[in-house]
């Protein structure tokens, strides 16, 4: 648990470049010390994304663990959500979305080398800056690792409090949606105006009806802009779209759908940009086998292992849309990720680092 505040309270933010390399530079020392070799990822845009790896006498593939340490909240979040414990949970920004799967990671490796001498196979750990905002650093390198590994075990939180790994993730996609309006004096020419944000408005209940929830596709306008003054017909207004999908097959009908969009207002002009960023991680007969093995691991530790679909998406999309044999949901227990009452459950940890350390060897 000491690890997991430590984490927590080195506060890293996605958008702030400095604070995250802070903590690649605490995280590198810490795994350097169980004698892993780190590689800093240069990145101009974003944090640098942190690889560290471990040999091994044995002639096998490397597991690959794979996470993130960039969180959601600004800096200074800890002053009015400070980490603390309180009924057995484990409070703070990031302690579950994913600071405590990266605590996991130390402890497993630190038991299995305690256990064997030296690591019955190789690991490679690749901890990435920017996952919160779409991977667009370190996606080529994830993929390149994964591609040299045996399995991927992704250390994002388990889903809900009964801790299932998650089998099947939806696609991730990002759209942006911009008006071209006219503008004019909204008290001397308003009919000579043609107003971006009403043809925004429009578009948005367009874009609604394109929601299918039983087929597993949403598309959530999430952020909107637009206007200069209130007396001013708005001459530019954007919409920042959320787009999920839950099979591969559904990618190319949402986008096209999103690219055929057309003006209600035949004097404003639309460009929508953006794709699907992350393909759904879907349930392969390979991510199948993995789920497998550790619920035998559980299983004989008394523990029932469930898997869960969720519509979250993770780096593990990309290595399961790789064909990589590939577990998500391996890190900490709890909710509220994302929230102000974000928390994992103290007493799962011990469990969580037993199977992790056992997979690291069964991959």
């Amino acid at each position: 648990m000491k690890a997991i505040r430590e984490l927590v309270e080195i506060e890293s933010p996605s958008d702030n470049k400095k604070a995250v390399d802070r903590i690649a530079s605490f995280l590198a020392s810490k795994f350097e010390a169980l004698g892993g070799r780190t590689q800093l990822h240069r990145s101009n845009d974003f944090g640098d994304s942190l690889q560290i790896d471990f040999s091994s006498p044995a002639n096998r593939k490397p597991v690959l663990l794979l996470g993130h340490y960039d969180t959601v909240y600004p800096l200074g979040t800890l002053a009015n959500m400070p980490c603390t414990v309180e009924n057995g949970r484990l409070r703070g920004p990031g302690v579950l979305d994913m600071k405590s799967g990266i605590a996991l990671m130390l402890h497993a490796i630190e038991a299995v080398q305690a256990w064997h001498g030296d690591l019955p196979r190789p690991i490679t750990v690749f901890l990435v800056s920017d996952e919160e905002v779409g991977s667009h650093s370190s996606r080529k390198i994830t993929e390149s690792l994964a591609k040299e590994s045996a399995g991927v075990l992704v250390l994002e939180p388990a889903a809900g409090l009964r801790g299932a790994v998650k089998t099947a993730r939806k696609g991730v996609g990002e759209y942006t949606l911009r008006v071209q309006g006219v503008a004019a004096h909204a008290g001397l020419d308003p009919g000579k105006g043609h107003s971006a944000i009403l043809e925004l408005a429009r578009q948005i209940t367009s874009i609604a009806k394109l929601n299918n929830l039983k087929q597993g596709v949403s598309v959530n306008a999430g952020v909107i802009a637009g206007g200069t003054r209130t007396n001013v017909v708005a001459a530019e207004a954007s919409v920042r779209l959320d787009v999920r999908i839950k099979s591969a097959k559904q990618a190319a009908g949402i986008h096209r759908k999103l690219r055929s969009l057309k003006p209600f207002d035949k004097h404003c002009k639309l460009e929508m940009s953006g794709a699907i960023n992350r393909f759904p991680m879907e349930r392969t007969a390979a991510v199948a086998s993995l789920y497998k093995k550790a619920r035998e691991i559980a299983r004989q530790v008394g523990w029932k292992l469930d898997e869960a679909a969720v519509g979250g998406g993770s780096d593990g999309n990309f290595t399961a849309g790789m064909g990589i044999p590939t577990l998500d949901g391996m890190g900490g227990v709890g909710e509220g990720a994302h929230a102000i009452h974000e928390f994992i459950v103290i007493s799962e940890l011990p469990r969580r680092a037993l199977l992790l350390a056992a997979m690291i060897e069964s991959v």
